[in-house]
């Protein structure tokens, strides 16, 4: 069967395909690593090393707390997990071991230290072990220690400051990982490119509380009767990945290429990203729950949409729905739509109307005797609120309006 040419250059590196594992428990070990590389990673990072002698990592537990809304389960994840607690010694030896096996495989060191020296140690250990590049954790948000992770990532000065130290001494390509949990990317992100970072990473987890044991009064994952607000991934977290991923894209003075993560489980969440403007491809939440195989779905339906659509490399579609984004002020309000029902497709359950009547502009009729809904066009402002409460998939969609010689019934 055809397959598409899915390889990737990633500041200089070449990929097999965008698809690698982010830095997490995913990627903790030699073993874990050849598994995913034997089911068709292209790349894989890491779990974040440290100079274990700076600091001793203990891992909380229980860590993890899946959110569930409703019928819907595993919508997101809540992790308390640490950096890696194995040696830098035992993560050394086990790098090197994976390149010897994978020599054509790409392998990112991620790494977090507390010093100057730290982070010389790691980068120098690191690329004198074979990594194809390193990736500076910067973005962690529950780190043991408040001068580490996402805290970093906050403050521009440390970021530009680590960033140039690991540059000063190593050779290989480094990108910085960033914080979600601050305002506006682009100016940390700009501080690592200062500080001569090749690429950007983003986006890590975001801090968040995902549910509450209510008899015992405890947000979870309930460690010891407490807990604390750490990092959250997962479907849930996608619109936000792929907002950061699209404003450091669009950015005329970064102009770095960047590594995408956030709720990736299929090709399509994958190719949203590219279109945003990512290179690589990250993913650590889906492998938890699904396994390394899921892969092999993104490989398959990457490619044949490739070759459905023409198209030679990703790297001709790499940004092509973020040039379309622009700020509200500058939105064409002359183009305006009314919902249209289709009569067969219309089960009769009601719920556009109920949706309409109490959260939009009172435009659905709805026909007790048919038990069918229909548009009134002189209140429909085209909201589209109907279309998505709609259970039919394909029973609600919209047309122009013409609008130049008509009062069009004003947006709530």
């Amino acid at each position: 069967m055809k397959k598409a040419d899915l390889s990737v250059n990633f500041c200089g590196v070449n990929f097999e395909n965008p698809f690698c594992l982010s830095s997490s428990p995913v990627g903790n070990h030699a073993e874990m690593c050849s598994r995913a590389f034997d089911a068709g990673w292209g790349g894989i990072v890491y779990k974040t090393l440290n100079v274990d002698t700076s600091f001793k990592i203990v891992m909380p537990s229980p860590r993890l707390n899946a959110y569930h809304y409703n019928d819907k389960r595993f919508v997101g994840l809540q992790n308390a997990e640490q950096i890696t607690d194995r040696t830098l010694d035992d993560n050394i030896m086990d790098i090197k071991e994976l390149k010897r096996k994978y020599p054509s495989r790409v392998l990112i060191s991620s790494i977090m230290g507390f010093s100057d020296s730290d982070w010389e140690i790691l980068a120098k250990r690191s690329e004198d072990a074979g990594a194809d590049m390193l990736e500076l954790n910067f973005s962690c948000p529950q780190m043991a220690r408040k001068d580490a992770g996402h805290r970093i990532g906050q403050d521009y000065n440390l970021v530009e400051h680590f960033t140039g130290v690991v540059k000063k001494h190593c050779s290989i390509p480094v990108m910085a990982k960033m914080t979600p949990n601050i305002t506006d990317m682009i100016p940390v992100a700009l501080a690592a490119k200062r500080g001569g970072a090749d690429a950007i990473a983003a986006i890590n987890t975001i801090r968040a509380i995902t549910d509450i044991d209510i008899d015992q009064k405890v947000p979870m994952p309930t460690i010891n009767h407490q807990s604390g607000i750490t990092g959250f991934s997962g479907p849930a977290a996608k619109p936000i990945g792929l907002r950061f991923v699209s404003e450091l894209y669009n950015s005329k003075d970064l102009a770095l290429p960047i590594s995408a993560i956030g709720g990736i489980e299929t090709w399509v969440d994958a190719l949203q990203y590219i279109l945003l403007g990512g290179d690589t491809i990250q993913v650590t939440t889906a492998i938890m729950r699904y396994g390394y195989r899921i892969v092999e779905d993104m490989i398959e339906g990457l490619s044949d949409y490739m070759i459905d659509h023409g198209i030679n490399s990703l790297s001709e579609i790499k940004g092509s729905a973020a040039t379309k984004l622009i700020d509200p002020s500058n939105f064409d309000t002359r183009h305006q739509v009314v919902s249209v029902i289709d009569s067969e497709k219309c089960i009769g359950c009601g719920q556009c109307y109920i949706s309409c009547q109490d959260g939009a502009n009172q435009a659905i009729v709805f026909d007790t005797r048919l038990r069918k809904a229909s548009v009134d066009e002189t209140r429909c402002v085209g909201c589209t609120l109907c279309k998505h409460v709609c259970p039919v998939w394909d029973c609600i969609s919209t047309r122009t309006v013409d609008t130049r010689n008509q009062s069009h019934a004003a947006i709530f």
